[in-house]
């Protein structure tokens, strides 16, 4: 993969201090919290396969555990679109990295191989739907086939299962990029940075990277359009972001209920409705709502949709204010059984 959400991402997960705050704030087994993340070690995460074409799109790393392992080693790959194979990639990936530790010499003293955990870390809008075991690409086998049917899981770890609440008490690097992927409102960001500065405030080679992922972060998103100078500071980054979100806040709603409207008059004129130009704009306001909500907060439920129907003009205006401010779907629409 080579957009820019898995450069970034790889990027950040070369630091070992996200790496470890992966595990410790997202992964929740007993054995795994209870390891020693001061000894993670990056490995060589370029493999070449028979064909000679190179891999080089996941990021290794290995932890020491002692006993007979001796390491565990984290294959972690990034996702910004659900793969419906994903579970046959990561079982190919899997074996590409075990012939890389034969080769090396990095087995086991009787031979054996090593454990793997293998991550898929998943960024994109839409919940992940994938299988996670190759077993579960494959229809059932009768007979004696049954038994050679492939099993291989990778753990999945979705930004979009974690809600901004869980996410803020967590003292977590990661976390904070979850949040700041998925912000509350354009403010939270700035927020956000000023925390990051504080806790890598003895960190300056952490905060330069977090000030580059989030200048492409914010490039990335069309709906941000906010384009920063090349500052590779925290706290820099943050005064001149500050200056922007406003501008940003103001013309992101004004933008979404001009298309809301254009998008009403066009339909309404296609159905052939005369039912006047107040419900014309009642109709486009209503779709410029729905077209912020889903931004904010993804996919609608049909209650809310419902409650949308039935209000009036004035109410839908009220809801548009409360949008960007909003952090979650209950500020906006208390009263409403969702």
């Amino acid at each position: 993969m080579t957009n820019v959400h898995d450069t970034g991402y790889r990027l950040l997960f070369s630091a070992p201090e996200l790496v470890r705050d992966l595990i410790l704030g997202f992964v929740p087994d007993e054995w795994l919290q209870s390891l020693d993340y001061s000894t993670l070690e990056t490995v060589p995460g370029s493999y070449v396969t028979e064909d000679l074409r190179h891999r080089a799109d996941d990021i290794v790393w290995r932890v020491r555990v002692g006993g007979e392992w001796v390491y565990l080693y984290l294959l972690i790959e990034f996702q910004s679109g659900v793969n419906k194979y994903m579970a046959l990639r990561m079982m190919v990936y899997v074996g590409l990295l075990y012939q890389d530790l034969i080769r090396r010499g990095e087995v086991l003293a009787d031979g054996r191989l090593p454990p793997i955990l293998p991550i898929v870390l998943y960024n994109g809008s839409p919940r992940w739907s994938a299988v996670t075991d190759v077993c579960e690409l494959i229809p059932p086998v009768p007979g004696l086939v049954k038994q050679f049917k492939p099993r291989m899981k990778y753990l999945l770890i979705d930004e979009n299962a974690y809600s901004d609440q869980e996410l803020a008490s967590l003292r977590n690097l990661v976390a904070a990029v979850f949040r700041i992927e998925h912000p509350a409102s354009p403010q939270a960001i700035g927020g956000l940075l000023s925390l990051l500065a504080e806790w890598l405030a003895d960190r300056p080679d952490l905060r330069r990277m977090f000030a580059v992922w989030l200048r492409a972060t914010l490039l990335r998103k069309a709906e941000y359009r906010i384009v920063l100078p090349q500052i590779d500071d925290l706290e820099e980054l943050n005064v001149m972001l500050a200056e922007r979100l406003e501008e940003w806040a103001h013309t992101y709603k004004a933008e979404g209920k001009a298309e809301g409207k254009a998008e009403g008059k066009a339909e309404g004129k296609a159905e052939g409705k005369a039912e006047g130009k107040a419900e014309g704009r009642a109709e486009g306001e209503a779709l410029a709502l729905q077209k912020l909500l889903n931004k904010r907060f993804g996919s609608i439920p049909a209650e809310v949709l419902q409650e949308i129907s039935r209000a009036s003009l004035e109410q839908i205006d009220i809801w548009l204010d409360q949008v960007l401010d909003a952090g979650s779907l209950d500020d906006i629409f208390g009263s409403a059984e969702i």
